[in-house]
């Protein structure tokens, strides 16, 4: 579990958060755990919860999210964009992150404008 996945995890959270639901993280491991709560993201999801509705399809789960996440493909636009957004969600949520991804925040917005420095040109 990497950042840009975990920063995509908080905004799913403030999402479905502000629509009156909740974020539930299943099957999350020892690491994985500290990861979420090192970041101060168990605040916004329930990690590993005893009850939920969802117990008993997370193969299913799973095997929907690849075919998802395997439209994103790495080094366009879209991807960076993605990234960015999901370090600026966690940068968002607590000063210590910020701190933390900051430099990561600069290089995608660099990577970004890049980017469309090069399709103007191209154009």
């Amino acid at each position: 579990m990497d950042s840009t996945f975990m920063g995509t995890l908080a905004g799913l959270a403030n999402r479905l958060t502000e629509k009156g639901g909740a974020l539930h993280v299943a099957s999350a491991d020892e690491k994985c755990t500290h990861s979420l709560e090192d970041l101060g993201l168990d605040f916004l999801m329930e990690i590993n919860p005893e009850q939920t509705v969802w117990k008993g399809w997370e193969d299913k789960a799973r095997d929907l999210l690849k075919l998802k996440v395997a439209g994103i493909k790495a080094g366009t636009v879209l991807h960076t964009r993605h990234v960015l957004e999901a370090h600026e969600i966690l940068s968002d949520t607590n000063e210590g992150n910020r701190q933390k991804f900051s430099d990561v925040v600069g290089y995608l917005e660099e990577e970004l404008a890049e980017k469309a420095d090069t399709s103007i040109k191209a154009v």
